[in-house]
C-alpha cells in the first residue's frame, strides 16, 4: 500500500475517532458531565455556529436601528425627512418671492411710483388717413365752457387735493397720544398714537383688507381699502385678526397694537391714511384722543 492512501485513512480515521469531554469536580474527581464527540462533528458544530451567527448579525443590523451607527448608512426616516424639508423650503421661498412682489406693487400703488407704457405716436396714427380740409377744428360751445370750468380750479396742489374732504366717516382705530405727527418735509405720512401693548386696533371706516402679513422693518401690517379712494394702513402691530380679502366693519377690530419691526421704538400704533394714491393727514379727518 502507497503511503498516500495511508496517509488519507489516517485523516478519516482521525476524524472518526472518538473522544470523550469529561468534566470532573476537581476536589472530588467526581464526574459531572461528558461528551462523546469525534473530530468531524467538531467542525460541522463550528461551521454551523458560524454561519448562524454571521446570518443573525446582518438581520440584526439590516432590520434593527443598529444600522445607523455604521459610519456611512443613514436613516431612512432620516433620509425622508430631509426631503421633506427641502420641499418644504422651496414652497416657503416660493411663497416668499411672491409676498415680496405683491409688496413691491402696494408700495408702488401706495406711492403713486408707477410706470406708463410707453409707445411711439406716430407709429399708431400713420395707419390712418384723412382729409385735413375736412376737418373741423374750431371748438363748441360747450368745449369752451368746460375749459373755462377746468382752468378756473386748483390744478396744482396734489396734496390740497388729496384732503379736500369726503362723505367717508371714519372712526379712530386708537385711543392715545400722538407721538410723532404727520410731516410732509421728513416723508413720516403717518401719525405715531402711544398706546400699551396689546390694545385693540379697529379699522377707520368700512372696507376691503389689501394686505395682512409680516414684514421686517414694520412687523405685523394691514392695509384696508375704503370708499372715496381711501386707505388706511396700520403697522407695527403684535396680531393681526384678519386676512387678506376679508370685508371690515367701520370699528371693527382687525389687530392687536405692538412692538414689532425693526423701526418700532416702543408700543404704539403707526398709523397712514391714504386718498387717491396720495398721503394725507389723519389728523384732518380723525380726532385720536
Amino acid at each position: 500500500m502507497s503511503e498516500k492512501p495511508k496517509n488519507k485513512l489516517k485523516f478519516r480515521q482521525k476524524l472518526i475517532n472518538k473522544y470523550r469531554l469529561v468534566v470532573l469536580n476537581e476536589d472530588t474527581f467526581e464526574e459531572k458531565l461528558s461528551f462523546k464527540l469525534t473530530r468531524l462533528n467538531v467542525f460541522i458544530f463550528s461551521g454551523l455556529f458560524s454561519i448562524l451567527l454571521v446570518v443573525g448579525t446582518i438581520f440584526l443590523i439590516a432590520f434593527t436601528q443598529l444600522r445607523e451607527y455604521i459610519p456611512g448608512y443613514s436613516s431612512t426616516a432620516l433620509k425622508r425627512n430631509a426631503t421633506n424639508l427641502i420641499y418644504k423650503v422651496d414652497s416657503l421661498e416660493q411663497v416668499i418671492d411672491v409676498n415680496n412682489a405683491y409688496l413691491q406693487k402696494v408700495r408702488e400703488v401706495l406711492t403713486g411710483d408707477i410706470s406708463e407704457d410707453k409707445f411711439n405716436k406716430d407709429s399708431i396714427l400713420s395707419v390712418i388717413h384723412y382729409n385735413k380740409d375736412s376737418l373741423n377744428l374750431n371748438p363748441t360751445q360747450e368745449e369752451m365752457e368746460f375749459r373755462l370750468d377746468v382752468e378756473s380750479e386748483d390744478r396744482y396742489s396734489i396734496f390740497d387735493e388729496a384732503s379736500k374732504g369726503s362723505e367717508v366717516v371714519f372712526f379712530a382705530p386708537v385711543t392715545g397720544t400722538i407721538t410723532d405727527g404727520y410731516n410732509q418735509e421728513n416723508k413720516h405720512f403717518a401719525v405715531d398714537i402711544a398706546v400699551e401693548l396689546g390694545t385693540p386696533v379697529k379699522s377707520v371706516a368700512d372696507g376691503t383688507v389689501l394686505f395682512a402679513a409680516w414684514t421686517p422693518d414694520t412687523g405685523h401690517v394691514i392695509i384696508v381699502k375704503h370708499a372715496g379712494g381711501f386707505t388706511s394702513v396700520y403697522k407695527h402691530n403684535t396680531a393681526l385678526h384678519k386676512e387678506q380679502g376679508d370685508l371690515v366693519l367701520s370699528g371693527e377690530v382687525i389687530a392687536s397694537a405692538g412692538n414689532t419691526g425693526e423701526f418700532s421704538t416702543g408700543p404704539h400704533l403707526h398709523f397712514e391714511l391714504w386718498n387717491e394714491g396720495y398721503p394725507v393727514n389723519p389728523t384732518n379727518y380723525i380726532d385720536f384722543e
